[in-house]
């Protein structure tokens, strides 16, 4: 199959980038307008009571959204000066009606709850029309109109506070891509030695890039999408691009050297490196994928994201790739800079490589495989363990950073008036019998941990309750608290929804809660099923899924201690919550499971060769190591680039997934394959390769095999292997020329 993919993308290469181009220029146009219709939100889980609180209260209350909120502050006079009052009202009286629909002063309502506890500030609440992207188009028209003169006047709330998160994304990913282009043209020069290869997978990352941009503008006639897919989309389509152009490149230099004419070249890598690039996409897509069980439309837009970018860099990677070495040919290796170009490393006689670092690093722990196991898994397991005492919570304003103006408000309300006056818990009441309505007020009321309980709007048989209490909004406590209301029997004959952003917090945790086994489940089973049709064992997907857990464990753990204690919290520039967001240990765990594999696909592919092909599991270990040691390397310091500027960003959200990552891809790289897998590996010995008798030969009849390399300079043949050889020897083969082509990067 990728042999004639290959060979028809050669000869229709012409067709195959001018179609890329005319793509390349229409997700320039038309798919980086996805910016202007991104969201915020998406938290909230469409079956849970709060979201059916917010549907009932809409269509029989209006919407009473808390948009803006506008803080006044007077240094001399308090709200009960006529000035004050005058020079505030005024603003807003002659703010247009059609933009918006609703607005509660002090003066208005008489409410404590709108003055500060000095008297001289106060704020003023505004509901707007329209959806959040036309609520965020109308702040910016009548931003100016709302000071008051003599008065301070700072704008917050839930619109400023989404207005203010999108340019920071923006403006985050220009930073990063300004500053990551040409670090990443710099590593990869030093990788192939010149500028034409090495330019080639920024080409397949910039079409990946834009490719998943149209996607999301495509997606967003469906459905809501999130800000943050921007960022994963980035960090993915470029961090994987790189990636498969590593492989893709440098195989086809190796086929060159050998002395295939361009074309069978061409093809040759696509048989090899398409095939890898092909495994390595569906193993990434399929964990993203098991984001889309979940009901919230913030994981499923992140799913969304993902899945597009992967496939559209997998399928740059297979078409407009080879269609670019096709047309360079022998070029490929123009610009060249002395130095760093490397001839094709020596081999023994028996074809294998020199027995260089990596080989005797991993003779050096197969000599005490029981010491390093234990070792690493003791520093792994200590190293995850504070995330046995991890806190979820959810999302508010200290995901900007400090000063931000929308933050500023939320502070300051919070602390200088009754707290949580923004954000109370909201009971929506059907009730035909007023009577039955004032009980259950009372009985909220005597809810412990509830500071006043009111109807503050009424239409019919239907009121809203408000609730409000002391403590962080986020908080456990404040959890409890709305479970505790909801234990409140509803009036005769009538309902009680309770709403408002903890009880929206409390429903997002316990859906996440409930479907996170069967995204574990949809990812392990596909990693084992995967796993096994490349290297036809049972032993070797339960090894490789247990060293992933292992990996994101010391991962999570490193999350509690560095956003949830807040250490570190100076030098990331954030403030922490005391939490962690619960959807973002979702998404590290989609992203990390797909590259570990993706990264244990290539280690393990070379060690099934070199088994199949000497027997002894010992000797293929360290020849696996070898011969791929760079490979994995290289790749993780090329996406580490990615993804540690990214972890710059000022979006505590960001911020998270970028450190997570980091460590993630760290540990996985470097002390779990080069010391745990051989150390593991030499204990388990033979049994590595052991499957049941069924599976063993189904694996023979339905495997993964690869075509025969029928190359004019291919390898003398092999002994006859002891095992049918499935995708390994597919794998095996495309990292073979990175041994050759990776610089000093691979030896960090």
């Amino acid at each position: 199959m990728f042999e004639r993919l290959g060979r028809t993308v050669f000869r229709r290469r012409w067709w195959v980038l001018g179609l890329a181009g005319a793509f390349m220029a229409f997700g320039g146009v038309w798919g980086t307008q996805v910016f202007g219709v991104l969201g915020t939100g998406g938290f909230d889980d469409p079956a849970s009571e709060s979201f059916r609180a917010v549907e009932q209260a809409e269509a029989t209350l209006g919407r009473t959204g808390n948009d803006l909120v506008v803080l006044y502050r007077s240094p001399d006079m308090t709200v009960d000066d006529a000035a004050y009052r005058l020079a505030v009202t005024n603003a807003l009286e002659v703010l247009p009606r059609d933009v918006v629909t609703r607005t509660i002063t002090y003066w208005g309502t008489d409410s404590p709850a709108l003055v500060s506890h000095d008297r001289r500030s106060t704020y003023a609440v505004l509901t707007l029309a329209g959806d959040e992207q036309q609520r965020i188009e109308r702040l910016e028209d009548i931003e100016d109109e709302l000071a008051a003169p003599g008065l301070q006047t700072q704008v917050g709330g839930i619109t400023a506070v989404s207005r203010d998160i999108r340019e920071r994304v923006g403006s985050d990913i220009a930073r990063a891509e300004i500053i990551s282009t040409p670090v990443l043209l710099v590593l990869l020069v030093i990788v192939f030695g010149g500028v034409a290869a090495a330019s080639l997978p920024l080409a397949i990352g910039g079409l990946a890039i834009l490719g998943a941009f149209t996607a999301l503008r495509v997606l967003s006639y469906a459905m809501d999408v999130s800000v943050f897919s921007i960022n994963l989309v980035t960090i993915l389509g470029l961090g994987l691009a790189i990636d498969y152009g590593l492989f893709m490149v440098g195989r086809f230099r190796e086929e060159m050297s050998r002395g295939l004419d361009v074309e069978d070249a061409v093809v040759r890598t696509m048989a090899t490196a398409g095939h890898t690039v092909a495994v390595s996409g569906v193993t990434v897509a399929v964990s993203l994928a098991a984001l889309l069980i979940f009901p919230m439309g913030f994981l499923r837009s992140m799913g969304f994201g993902g899945l597009s970018a992967v496939v559209v860099a997998m399928l740059a990677a297979l078409t407009v790739l080879p269609a670019l070495l096709g047309v360079l040919g022998t070029r490929v290796n123009a610009l060249s800079v002395p130095g760093l170009r490397r001839a094709p490393r020596p081999a023994s006689s028996t074809g294998e490589p020199e027995h260089g670092f990596w080989y005797r690093l991993a003779h050096s722990i197969m000599r005490r495989p029981a010491l390093y196991a234990v070792g690493v898994l003791a520093v792994l397991l200590l190293a995850g363990a504070p995330f046995l005492r991890a806190e979820f919570g959810g999302v508010d304003p200290r995901v900007l950073p400090e000063g931000t103006e929308s933050r500023v408000v939320s502070e300051v309300t919070d602390r200088e008036f009754v707290q949580n006056s923004q954000l109370p818990i909201e009971a929506i009441v059907t009730s035909p019998d007023p009577a039955g309505l004032e009980r259950y007020v009372a009985a909220v009321q005597g809810v412990d941990g509830v500071s006043a309980a009111a109807v503050t709007r009424q239409s019919g048989d239907v009121s809203r309750v408000t609730v409000n209490y002391e403590g962080d909004p986020i908080s456990a406590q404040a959890r409890d608290l709305v479970s505790r209301i909801r234990d409140v029997p509803a009036p005769p004959g009538g309902e009680a929804l309770v709403g408002g952003f903890t009880a929206e917090l409390a429903d997002q945790l316990h859906t996440t809660a409930r479907l996170l086994p069967w995204m574990a489940l949809i990812i392990i089973g596909a990693t084992f099923v995967l796993l096994f049709l490349a290297f036809g064992s049972v032993v070797l997907p339960i090894k490789a899924i247990v060293m992933n857990v292992l990996s994101l464990g010391a991962s999570f753990g490193a999350l509690v201690l560095i956003f949830q204690d807040g250490h570190l919290s100076g030098l990331l520039d954030f403030t922490s919550t005391g939490t962690l967001e619960a959807t973002q240990p979702i998404l590290v765990l989609a992203i990390v499971f797909g590259l570990s594999t993706d990264y244990e696909v290539f280690l393990m592919s070379r060690i099934r060769e070199a088994y199949d092909r000497t027997g002894d599991n010992t000797t293929a270990v360290a020849i696996g190591l070898q011969r791929s040691g760079r490979v994995i390397t290289s790749a993780a310091v090329l996406i580490l680039v990615v993804i540690g500027l990214f972890s710059t960003s000022g979006v505590t959200f960001i911020k998270l997934i970028g450190v997570a990552m980091i460590i993630a891809v760290l540990v996985d790289a470097t002390i779990v394959r080069a010391v745990l897998v051989p150390a593991t590996m030499r204990l388990l010995g033979n049994a590595n390769w052991w499957a049941p008798g069924p599976l063993k030969r189904f694996y023979t009849r339905h495997g993964l095999h690869d075509a025969e390399d029928t190359s004019p300079a291919a390898a003398p043949p092999r002994p006859t292997p002891m095992r049918t050889a499935g995708l390994a020897e597919r794998v095996v083969d495309t990292a073979q020329p990175c041994d050759d082509a990776v610089g000093d990067v691979g030896n960090l």
